[in-house]
């Protein structure tokens, strides 16, 4: 994966909503700040019940955003990376509903999973109580296999049915998608919600030694086809580093909450221990189309005597500080007060849950940039965004607070701010200077942690220091940068006043 900065956008919420008008803002009002594009769920149809995670045809691009020749034009400029849901797909696709009419008769019923699939002699409540799911409940939904009812699973929502990936007829499935996206300019693909994509009785059917094997076996057939893979798992912070050694690149999901930890206390203890342990093959966020995640620092969702990063109550006075920050908005987007019931997650920009501390902000995409891996910005922190509390109100859905519809004329304006403006110098200041394909390393100093980049004729250190920015007036810079390059040595004590600019031979 090229060591840019990438962004993470829906096709239909920015500009006039399709791929052609993606592809203009980023070569035009995003040029040299985006070298990549993570481009979410285009498929058909975009706006099912989890927008575009549900899809009903995973192989064609849903022809109100465009068609593959728009992924084509778009990838003469920048990599792109898409989406391979591996757990499951709509109800509505052609294959369920040939199910729910001709039932176990359809050349389509081994594909999907019911209980008896799993527990064919069915199951005791301590094995279905160990089923782990990122809701409250089992996770089945009943439904009708020509005129028999049977009890489905669904991890996530009643209407995304699960794929037996054990199954010939499942894997030729999702074959079919790996095939499309290696013939269709697509260089990386994300392995959606694969940690649950592998059942079997007796276990959590979640990253057991099985999901392993399922991811090994997908990482083999994305390299037959020139696809690097990414996997997407929330979960204890240990087996993210397990994960990492047995695939292409990992998400470092433990990294936005740990800034918001440093950030909120002062302390930079936790943020030092993850940096020595974390995997360097990972792409590094602060946001994305999810909430902020909080198991991935915490102790073990199955076990927890297995501790996290930071202690339980750490993670509840974060939480709670968010919603001090937000004014009650991420409470109102979280668990039972929104229709998605998520258990992992706090539903709120970044930028909002620090409470739109522009100096705050910019600190933690500094640090984002200077950890080892390739950075992704989600398109609403591209922009500072705040909460989006008419569209959570419109659509009662909690994830939508972070997930506002950008015109073109909202961008443009967006882009006069200084907060943004200095995200923008800093991205391209992080694909221009060529320290950041040299070495790594990091220092603490009490309360000060320092990030450095050196590839011998250029480097830059990043100095930051949460615990200054925790006085009456949090406005002050908590991040110092300076750094080498053609035109000898630079310093600036405010990225948003005095953005870097590398300066070439």
């Amino acid at each position: 994966m090229k060591n840019k900065v990438q962004l993470i956008t829906y096709a239909d919420r920015v500009g006039d909503g399709n791929l052609a008008s993606l592809t203009d803002i980023l070569r035009t009002r995003f040029a040299g700040v985006y070298e990549g594009v993570h481009i979410l769920p285009f498929f058909t149809p975009f706006d099912g019940a989890d927008a575009g995670f549900d899809p009903i045809d995973h192989t064609k691009v849903d022809p109100r955003l465009g068609d593959w020749d728009d992924i084509a034009e778009l990838s003469k400029t920048h990599d792109i990376m898409v989406d391979a849901i591996v757990n499951h797909m709509s109800w509505q696709s052609r294959q369920f509903q040939d199910v729910l009419k001709h039932g176990e008769e359809s050349e389509y019923y081994p594909m999907f999973l019911t209980m008896s699939s799993v527990f064919p002699d069915g199951a005791t409540e301590e094995e279905l109580a160990g089923i782990y799911r990122p809701r409250p409940g089992l996770p089945f939904t009943h439904y009708t296999f020509a005129g028999k009812t049977r009890l489905v699973w669904v991890t996530f929502t009643p209407q995304q049915v699960d794929i037996d990936t054990d199954s010939a007829e499942g894997w030729a499935y999702l074959m079919s998608i790996f095939d499309r996206m290696g013939t269709s300019h697509v260089k990386y693909i994300r392995l959606d919600a694969v940690g649950y994509g592998a059942k079997e009785a007796g276990t959590s059917c979640f990253m057991t030694p099985k999901t392993f094997a399922l991811i090994s076996r997908l990482r083999e057939e994305g390299a037959k086809r020139g696809l690097e893979i990414l996997i997407e798992v929330h979960s204890y912070y240990k087996k993210q580093v397990e994960i990492a050694a047995k695939v292409d690149r990992v998400y470092d999901f433990a990294l936005p909450p740990l800034l918001l930890h440093s950030l909120f206390t002062g302390r930079v203890d936790a943020l030092a221990h993850w940096t020595e342990i974390r995997p360097n093959n990972a792409v590094t966020v602060l946001d994305t189309h999810d909430g902020i995640g909080v198991i991935d620092i915490g102790s073990d969702q199955l076990d927890r005597s297995l501790k996290g990063l930071v202690p339980d109550e750490d993670v509840d006075a974060m939480v709670e500080t968010i919603a001090k920050n937000t004014h009650g908005e991420s409470k109102a987007a979280t668990g039972a007060a929104a229709s998605n019931l998520d258990l992992y997650q706090v539903n709120s920009t970044y930028y909002s849950a620090l409470g739109g501390n522009d100096q705050h902000y910019i600190a933690a995409r500094a640090v984002q940039f200077f950890l080892p891996g390739v950075p992704q910005v989600y398109y609403v922190g591209a922009l500072a965004g705040s909460n989006d509390m008419e569209l959570l109100k419109r659509t009662n859905v909690g994830r939508d607070i972070n997930r506002h519809y950008y015109t073109t004329a909202e961008i443009d304006a967006n882009l006069e701010r200084p907060v943004v403006r200095a995200l923008n110098a800093l991205a391209k200041f992080r694909n221009e200077l060529p320290a950041f394909d040299g070495g790594f390393n990091y220092a603490v100093d009490g309360e000060t942690m320092s990030f450095t980049w050196n590839d011998g004729a250029t480097s830059a250190t990043l100095r930051f220091t949460p615990s200054r920015g925790m006085g009456a007036d949090n406005a002050q810079p908590v991040a110092v940068l300076t750094w080498a390059d053609a035109a000898g040595e630079h310093t600036s004590d405010d990225l948003i006043a005095n953005p870097p600019v590398v300066h070439m031979d």
